[in-house]
């Protein structure tokens, strides 16, 4: 028996029980593919399978529905895969356990993949209820949207009849996303040089921070722990000399970095200069992100003398003149939809290896000169060091449609369901829906979702009651479609 069998709907929640079982994290999404591929098989469906792992599943149009329009359902399978300190888990080869709490479902110690995981659920559960009343509907499930939304820009829409586009991507429920921001992946790579060298190695680090989602968190001034990092070591080197010998923060670059480490070498003289400077920065942080980011705090820990190798004076001076120089957060706000972020840049994975430094950061507008100004400021700090840019993922924003026939449906049904009027907005976050709007000319398309809260942390969570009424919703849509 599943551990969702109790809950209404049976169908949405039992495929999505089936997903968390199945390991689906960024990259590594063959297995749950071919679930979906088997899916199809099992019920008869019109399916396509691609190189990426993308899937196209068809249903046609029920009786009385033959000459409706087609509608796109769309999510994608991939998932942000984080855990609590501690947690044992294998993000390649083990599901997630979802628990019931309350009217909310978490995971145990990870998070919960309802982002996107319900909007695969749902469209399975469309596919498979025969009792259904819709027009052809043209499921797709896209892969590594997670990571730059490179499913979606790989997959051929030749097979794709609609022009209805319904992304189930969004996480609150009565708010309709109708324009997003365009990003890309912005990797700074600068060289560095090591040398053998014995001397105190200190730990440092910056901690519990609550870090999200860094489209849709951005604007809430959430602290970037390896920014901060690059404010510590700065401090540090004001009083002291040193070297560093590692340095590590963040998993995602679509995830506002929460924890950063750095390992340095200090000569004796400098051993006092560096606690105090830790020890006075750790106020520094407490009081900036009392509000923000009430966990904060920086920790310092003298590990002993050890022979390491550590970067020399030039390559730490650059590392540390990046992440100081590192632009982050909100560059600029929208002149024309009140609220909305304009322009943004996330610090998301930063790590140095033996010979080169990383610096992995999401770039987002919905003004393309915006984002290219963006990266290119980021591309001259970064040759200034001797650097160089990788960029990766590069997608567009997704325009307002003045006038949009799907848009109406799906408002008159919610008006009716829930006895007020949807939200219509834009988003700063990226979605899909711009990409398939690139790709389908006269796309008309709406992005919706039941409430979720924290997602891409450990402290993931779904609305129970909210993913029953956005099912009710789905399904009367489909049967307005005519």
């Amino acid at each position: 028996m599943g551990k969702l069998d109790n809950l209404k709907p049976q169908s949405v929640f039992g495929y999505f029980e089936d997903i968390c079982s199945i390991p689906h994290g960024s990259g590594n999404t063959k297995q749950i593919s071919d679930y979906l591929v088997d899916f199809a098989v099992e019920h008869g469906l019109e399916h396509y399978q691609d190189a990426s792992n993308n899937v196209i599943i068809i249903k046609e149009a029920a009786e009385g529905y033959e000459n409706a329009a087609p509608v796109i359902i769309q999510g994608h399978i991939d998932m942000v895969c984080e855990k609590d300190a501690g947690k044992e888990i294998d993000f390649e080869k083990e599901g997630i356990t979802p628990v019931i709490e309350g009217d909310w479902l978490r995971a145990d110690g990870t998070t919960l993949g309802g982002d996107d995981g319900i909007a695969v659920a749902m469209a399975l559960a469309a596919l498979s209820d025969d009792s259904l009343q819709h027009p052809r509907l043209e499921c797709v499930f896209t892969v590594d949207e997670e990571v730059g939304m490179f499913g979606a820009e790989a997959m051929d829409v030749s097979r794709l009849t609609a022009k209805k586009f319904l992304n189930i991507d969004s996480e609150e429920e009565g708010i309709f996303t109708v324009s997003c921001a365009g990003g890309v992946t912005a990797k700074s790579i600068i060289p560095v040089k090591r040398k053998e060298k014995e001397g105190n190695i200190y730990k440092l680090g910056i901690s519990g921070l609550l870090g999200g989602h860094s489209g849709q968190m951005i604007d809430q001034e959430r602290g970037n722990a390896s920014i901060l990092m690059g404010r510590l070591l700065y401090s540090i080197s004001k009083d002291a000399k040193f070297r560093l010998v590692s340095l590590e923060g963040g998993q995602k670059d679509n995830a506002i970095t929460k924890d950063c480490t750095a390992e340095i070498r200090v000569k004796d003289e400098y051993c006092a200069a560096v606690e105090k400077t830790a020890a006075d920065f750790d106020k520094i942080v407490r009081h900036e992100f009392k509000t923000s980011d009430p966990g904060a705090e920086v920790s310092c820990v003298n590990e002993g003398v050890k022979k390491v190798s550590a970067l020399d004076k030039e390559s730490t001076s650059k590392v540390i003149t990046l992440l100081v120089n590192h632009p982050q957060g909100v560059q600029r706000m929208s002149r024309d939809i009140d609220g909305l972020v304009e322009t943004s840049l996330n610090l998301g994975i930063l790590k140095l290896g033996e010979k080169e430094l990383e610096a992995s950061a999401s770039v987002r507008s919905s003004v393309a000169s915006e984002k290219n100004a963006l990266t290119d400021r980021l591309t001259s700090l970064t040759e200034y060091l001797g650097g160089r840019m990788e960029f990766t993922g590069d997608y567009p924003g997704w325009e307002f449609k003045d006038d949009s026939e799907f848009r109406d449906t799906c408002v008159e049904v919610f008006t009716k369901q829930y006895g007020k009027e949807p939200v219509i907005q834009a988003i700063h976050a990226g979605l899909e829906c711009g990409l398939f709007a690139g790709k389908i000319a006269g796309l008309d398309a709406v992005s919706i979702g039941p409430d979720m809260e924290d997602v891409h942390t450990s402290s993931e969570r779904l609305n129970i009651p909210s993913v029953q009424r956005t099912w009710a919703f789905v399904a009367e849509v489909l049967k307005q479609s005519r």
